[in-house]
């Protein structure tokens, strides 16, 4: 046997749903208002896993340009389809998040034969709830199961897990959605998926919330129509009763069999800043190992409902190479690699280029980085609570309207920003941050020679957050404060968001006349030491 820390899939990452395809296991997980849209991640061994794409990744598929933060994207669902020789995914636009009333949730489904892709452009499923999944069962019918929505005055809002059949031929819903699961009685009910086993129909859900009473619900039927039986042992996992542990939030998991017989769930979880208690890495992807008991139910390894940090898996391969975890890019690629996203849109050759200047990566600015609409921005994930970020950036804007630089980002009302501009004809750096939604400019612009290549630097500790600057890469001279970096985390805004943190470059052009900036390198590094 070999072992696996927590988190598999540091930074954001959530709503993991794992599938063995062979000897190969899959993940997909959420993206909400990033593009291109939900993560694929690739492991041979349960251990080493890789980013090798996207499923929405192109304009036909997905344009979110306009909606809010952490609307979008959620809670994929990844399956297998053995007679159709077809990878399914299913996944939820959210169009109007964050508040208790009516919501506009449409459901759709996409296909491919690889799961590198391409997939097909969406077939819209339904709408009236989230989190769509799948379940081939073995007499040739195709359960879809989600949660239902019910936003009357004096109704629970999470109204159950609805189940209808579906065609597979004409790849639509037949029938009547019908009530299966009522929940638990955790409350929020919602990420169902159905496995067929051992005559048995298992219902996973998640409860709870997404928030520090998250939880993994399990509950079973002789039929797939029910009636389920929860679990009498509930919640099989969850955080809620370890408030030291350091995997919190724990819930929305999925199952999968090794090929030796093992069984492990994928599950989101979150770490906490030590000082602070806010989540700046956002929702992330961990896996526990499980069995099932003599009277049919699972369980985690070892009894419990407690999170492990570190999980046994068996020895399925030798160690794979970590791609996609560049810690300096000089972008001599002909492509962006896959860890790199956008907001919203596909960020096309006209807006974002490696051809044009070779070596470098080039952006037309765009909209403000307050916009929901059309962002001139590319950025990673921050998969570490201390980093050094730092790029080098040549750019002659012409007045304050265009501006280019260095941004540590949540959303487009919580960043800190440090970018080259012009104010009153003279090239100077300054600092902006937005904490919800207020501006503000904390220091006195520095001039900088006009033309002149400017290096950036972020490091990032904990909740600290401190920017500097040079003319040669060698001087560095601190710019502003220390900054709270805890504001980009999910629970300092209110309602609770669901992302993570970001670390990446942006131009903007408020004028439109198509200002360019270049940037020859961004690197990502976790210090040895802190």
């Amino acid at each position: 046997m070999k072992s696996v820390t927590n988190p598999i899939l540091s930074g954001f990452n959530p709503d993991p749903c794992i599938l063995r395809h062979g000897d190969d296991y899959y993940i997909a997980t959420s993206t909400f208002e990033w593009f291109p849209g939900i993560c694929l991640y690739h492991s041979r061994n349960l251990i080493d896993w890789n980013l090798i794409g996207h499923a929405l990744d192109r304009p036909s598929q997905l344009d979110l340009r306009g909606i809010q933060s952490s609307e979008g994207v959620w809670a994929p669902d990844l399956t297998f389809c053995e007679e159709e020789g077809l990878f399914y995914l299913t996944y939820t636009v959210m169009r109007n998040w964050g508040y208790d009333g009516p919501r506009d949730m449409h459901n759709y489904l996409v296909t491919s034969p690889a799961i590198e892709g391409p997939w097909s452009d969406p077939i819209f499923l339904d709408s009236g709830g989230i989190d769509p999944s799948f379940c081939f069962d073995g007499d040739g019918k195709t359960y879809y199961l989600r949660n239902r929505w019910d936003y009357r005055s004096g109704k629970d809002l999470f109204a159950g897990i609805v189940m209808q059949e579906f065609e597979r031929t004409t790849k639509s819903l037949v029938g009547e959605s019908r009530l299966i699961y009522a929940g638990s009685g955790l409350g929020k009910v919602e990420g169902p998926h159905l496995y067929h086993l051992n005559g048995w129909y298992y219902l996973m859900t998640a409860e709870g919330g997404t928030f520090y009473d998250h939880a993994v619900s399990m509950a079973r039927s002789s039929s797939p129509w029910g009636p389920y039986e929860t679990d009498p042992d509930n919640p099989m996992l969850s955080s809620r009763f370890f408030p030291t542990n350091p995997l919190q939030k724990a819930g929305h998991a999925s199952l999968v069999q090794t090929q030796e017989g093992s069984w492990y769930i994928a599950h989101l979880c979150a770490r906490p800043l030590p000082s602070r208690g806010r989540c700046i890495l956002g929702r992330e992807a961990a896996l526990q190992k499980v069995f099932w008991t003599e009277d049919g139910w699972l369980k985690l390894e070892g009894g419990g409902r407690e999170p492990k940090l570190v999980v046994s898996v068996p020895d399925l391969g030798a160690s794979e190479s970590k791609k996609n975890t560049l810690v300096r890019d000089d972008f001599d690629q002909k492509t962006l690699a896959p860890l790199y996203q956008s907001l919203r849109f596909q960020l096309d050759e006209k807006r974002c280029t490696l051809s044009e200047r070779p070596g470098f990566l080039r952006l037309r600015g765009k909209e403000s980085v307050t916009s929901r609409f059309e962002q001139s921005l590319v950025a990673r994930r921050q998969t570490s609570f201390c980093y050094d970020a730092v790029t080098a950036l040549e750019c002659n804007p012409k007045d304050y309207n265009q501006l280019a630089g260095l941004i540590a980002f949540y959303d487009h009302r919580h960043f800190f920003y440090l970018a080259k501009t012009n104010i009153d004809d003279a090239e100077v750096l300054n600092l902006y941050c937005c904490n919800k939604g207020s501006w503000i400019e904390p220091i006195k612009p520095v001039s900088v020679p006009k033309g002149s290549r400017v290096y950036l630097k972020a490091n990032m500790r904990y909740d600290h957050l401190q920017f500097s600057y040079s003319l040669d890469e060698q001087n560095w001279q601190e710019l502003g404060p220390s900054f709270d970096s805890s504001i980009l985390s999910d629970e300092y805004l209110e309602p609770m968001h669901f992302t993570g943190a970001f670390i990446g470059l942006c131009a903007q052009d408020l004028a439109g006349r198509s200002f360019i900036a270049d940037f020859d390198f961004f690197s990502y590094e976790v210090p040895d030491h802190v």
